[in-house]
């Protein structure tokens, strides 16, 4: 087949840039997700790296040949590697290729099921992060009571710390992901705090919420103050803001105690043969509501404020939540979510550069310094 980059040089099929070593089942997994993403969308090619001679066989089982480029690379990030040594001796591994295919423009989005640290430090050293963002941030969408399903909530692990001025670019990049991700024209945007009161929170967080505020009607979103952890699933926002220590913990709260009401439902159904029947009848909506819960529906975070779009796909998924990572990576990627995320922190950055001067005109004007 010719090669991926003369495919997008010629605007011909998307192409997606694939490591199939990352996940804890191993390539088989990854390969199978593409295969069955790949029958409901006919145009998509992709780039898979690892060791061809293991892959090679994966690719023919599953028919995928004709729109597989195969790029070797023999070595693997495994989950206990340190992020600092994957920086320093990881050149030959799947991640580091993986993510160069979309620094060479030879594919649209990077998708991995592997180490988070590792993927992402590699993901701002190769791809770099756009001007004006000083922490990248990982989104997740989140299910909720809204109608289409799902919030987004950022950043849920990127980096530990964020100021005010970070908090307002995740707020502009979260609303960018729900226009593209979600198709909202207008998405609500909450802050995180312990509860929606203006007086409370750190200081950090009451001067991110002006800001973020005084962004809101320029930048065309709307925003609706402060939000607690009872709206991360609710209905009041769309996007929801936070740092990456606090959004960490929700997450694998909210996937910790989805887990758990799971196997709290299985116990109960098996309790008494009376139950059980009960198990039957209710069969549907429980199917439905499996469903709507199921994490695999939208597997994969997204790496925002980079010159690039990356999807990290949870470790452990199987081969239905590769092919919802690759899904979205797909979507984003059709959607020219990357350019148009890039053009409103550029916007963001300029108008704050003007506020600045503006600010300081004025002070020079008043007789005090700028």
């Amino acid at each position: 087949m010719t090669s991926a980059q003369e495919k997008t040089q010629a605007s011909g099929p998307l192409v997606l840039s694939i490591d199939a070593m990352g996940g804890d089942r191993g390539p088989a997994t990854i390969v199978a997700g593409l295969g069955i993403f790949a029958r409901r969308n006919k145009d998509a090619h992709f780039i898979l790296h690892g060791p061809a001679e293991e892959l090679r066989p994966l690719v023919e089982k599953r028919k995928l040949a004709d729109r597989c480029e195969i790029r070797d690379a023999q070595g693997v990030v495994s989950m206990e590697d340190k992020p600092s040594h994957v920086m320093r001796n990881g050149q030959d591994t799947s991640m580091w290729s993986t993510l160069d295919s979309v620094r060479n423009k030879e594919a649209a989005v990077a998708v991995s099921c592997g180490n988070t640290g590792a993927l992402m430090l590699l993901s701002m050293v190769r791809l770099r992060k756009l001007p004006g963002v000083n922490r990248p941030a990982i989104a997740v969408l989140w299910p909720s009571k809204n109608p289409q399903g799902f919030n987004v909530m950022l950043d849920v692990g990127a980096d530990i710390r964020a100021d005010a001025e970070d908090l307002l670019k995740y707020a502009l990049m979260g609303v960018s992901y729900a226009r593209n991700g979600l198709s909202l024209e207008r998405p609500r945007v909450g802050l995180l705090n312990v509860g929606t009161e203006e007086h409370k929170g750190r200081a950090e967080l009451k001067q991110a919420h002006e800001l973020i505020a005084a962004q809101a009607d320029s930048a065309g979103f709307e925003f609706v103050g402060f939000a607690e952890g009872g709206d991360l699933s609710g209905d009041r926002c769309d996007v929801v803001v936070t740092d990456g220590f606090t959004g960490n913990i929700a997450l694998k709260t909210g996937e910790g105690t989805a887990s758990l009401i799971g196997q709290f439902l299985r116990e109960a159904f098996a309790y008494s043969p009376l139950s059980r029947l009960a198990s039957l009848l209710a069969l549907t909506s429980l199917k439905r509501l499996q469903a709507r819960i199921d994490p695999r529906r939208k597997n994969g975070g997204v790496f925002l404020g980079l010159n690039g779009t990356v999807v990290k796909s949870h470790g452990a998924a199987d081969a239905t939540g590769v092919a919802a990572a690759v899904e979205l990576a797909y979507d984003l990627a059709q959607s020219g979510f990357g350019a148009r995320l890039a053009e409103r922190i550029a916007t963001a950055a300029g108008a704050a550069e003007d506020g600045a001067a503006e600010s300081g005109l004025e002070q020079k004007k008043d007789g005090t310094d700028p």
